[in-house]
């Protein structure tokens, strides 16, 4: 893989439920952060108003708003969001959900990200919705999925970059929510890792 600067590959979660906070959030790293995550949180406080002041002041937005509905519903909607100017998106895994939001990014920069399983599950959460299989299993098989339609990467806990990335290759994106320092609250993530362990994965 190609080596990628620090900053790079960090992304500041703007979960604050609003705009002033996401600022103050903003002031303290300053240009140490370029990368930034707007969830549902932020983006039901503050909409896209918040989205295209961010893109305004040179940042670069990762919208995670784990899109799964209708096709069409999820076509419009990307279309909307590659409007915007953001850089990453995030889509269920669902194969239809995928395909629709890979046409209605058409020909922009939105780089769309399959989220395979939540980090807060784990196998007795899978089991509970009749799925008969390991968390590893069905992140790979998604993660495969993923590829196969078109989408540029998925989201995955930083447990299994190191299962992943011999099967998606150099290029496919990996993006690893529930990062936290050695010692820190890993709060309702269920597999989450220290940034070194997540980059060492892959």
């Amino acid at each position: 893989m190609s080596t990628i600067i620090a900053r790079d590959r960090l992304i500041l979660a703007l979960d604050v439920p609003s705009s002033d906070e996401a600022e103050r959030l903003l002031a303290r790293v300053q240009d140490q952060i370029v990368f930034v995550k707007v969830g549902l949180e932020l983006y039901t406080a503050a909409g896209p108003e918040m989205v295209q002041r961010l893109i305004t002041r040179g940042k670069r937005v990762f919208l995670d708003l784990k899109f799964l509905d209708i096709e069409e519903t999820v076509r419009r909607a990307t279309a909307r969001v590659a409007a915007m100017g953001v850089e990453f998106l995030t889509v269920h895994a669902n194969r239809k959900a995928l395909a629709a939001a890979v046409q209605g990014r058409g020909e922009s920069a939105l780089k769309l990200l399959a989220v395979t399983v939540l980090t807060n599950f784990d196998s007795q959460d899978l089991r509970e919705m009749g799925i008969q299989r390991s968390v590893q299993d069905l992140v790979t098989a998604r993660a495969l999925l993923a590829s196969e339609v078109g989408c540029d990467g998925v989201v995955a806990s930083g447990e299994e970059p190191a299962i992943l990335r011999p099967k998606v290759g150099p290029r496919f994106l990996i993006v690893t929510p529930g990062v936290r320092p050695a010692g820190k609250d890993v709060d309702d993530h269920a597999r989450a890792t220290t940034p070194t362990q997540a980059i060492s994965a892959g």
